[in-house]
């Protein structure tokens, strides 16, 4: 079939698709390149309709929320790009404070179990909708179906299970516990583009203990959780470190920031700096958090 029987195909089956739609304008890191077809849509049936039509052409999707956590390529996307997805903010007040300044989609949320300040969204989902694309039909997750681990959920391995919607455990909001959490992400986050935290944070439960002994240093966080990756980049003194348009931001090194017109290339660039850096430091290898689209 020739490209453009093609491209008649997609708008035959999907009116309101649209072409060539740069992706740069729907994600917080304002970079990236276009998407060959791109879809808004508002319902779940009208996602499934979508789903199914990219089935059945056999053409590349990618489910995009509030494009706050990936870095699209330069090079754009040559698939399907499906906005969907109800805003995270819509809950804020419903229990969820520790969200409060979080861009980005209850769904995508969900999907990378996101959190902050000792919550996650595993705390808070009772129960989700699917639809698996393989079997195409709809199920119900419980909360211990979704697998949920430190920015892990099963939605991530499987990426034949499109989340449709949420339902949460209903929690007392607290209004002064969000203005504290909102200020706190105003004085330490960088307030230019970003995709914002690209690293996962090391669990002290997956270190060998010797680093312990090896890296006095991290002794201060031997009663916590997990150790920043912020604190481990900032000691291999990149914080600041710029390729092109775009910096490891000084505020909070675990965010990458566009300076203004930055490429995917040069976050790739800095990011496996990074990598590079933080392994032959401390023999510890950083994982992103972030997503890809188009590489």
């Amino acid at each position: 079939m020739e490209k453009r029987d093609f491209s008649i195909l997609v708008s035959k089956f999907l009116p309101q698709v649209k072409k060539n739609v740069n992706l740069a304008n729907f994600t917080t890191f304002k970079i990236g390149g276009e998407s060959k077809f791109f879809l808004k849509v508002k319902t779940k049936k009208e996602l499934i309709k979508a789903l199914l039509v990219a089935k059945r052409l056999k053409l590349p999707f990618f489910i995009l929320g509030g494009g706050s956590n990936i870095l699209v390529s330069d090079e754009g996307f040559s698939g399907l790009v499906i906005k969907f997805g109800e805003p995270l903010s819509f809950y804020v007040n419903k229990g969820l404070d520790w969200a409060v300044g979080i861009p980005g989609t209850l769904q995508g949320a969900v999907y990378g179990n996101a959190g902050a300040f000792g919550f996650s969204m595993a705390d808070f989902v009772k129960e989700v909708e699917v639809f698996d694309i393989q079997k195409e039909k709809i199920k119900i997750f419980k909360n211990k179906d979704c697998q949920f681990d430190y920015r892990e959920s099963i939605f991530k391995k499987k990426k034949n299970l499109i989340l449709l919607s949420v339902k949460l455990k209903t929690k007392k909001s607290n209004p002064q516990k969000r203005r504290e959490y909102l200020e706190y992400r105003k004085k330490n986050h960088p307030s230019l583009p970003s995709a914002g935290c690209i690293f996962k944070n090391i669990k002290i439960s997956s270190l060998n203990k010797s680093l312990f002994e090896k890296f006095p240093v991290f002794s201060q966080f031997k009663n916590e959780k997990f150790i920043p990756c912020a604190f481990l980049i900032s000691e291999c003194n990149l914080k600041g470190k710029r390729i092109g348009k775009v910096e490891i931001s000084k505020k909070h090194p675990n965010f990458i920031v566009n300076l203004g017109g930055g490429k995917a290339k040069d976050v790739l660039k800095l990011i496996n700096l990074i990598k590079k850096r933080v392994k032959e430091k401390f023999q510890i290898q950083l994982e992103e958090e972030i997503e890809y689209l188009g590489f």
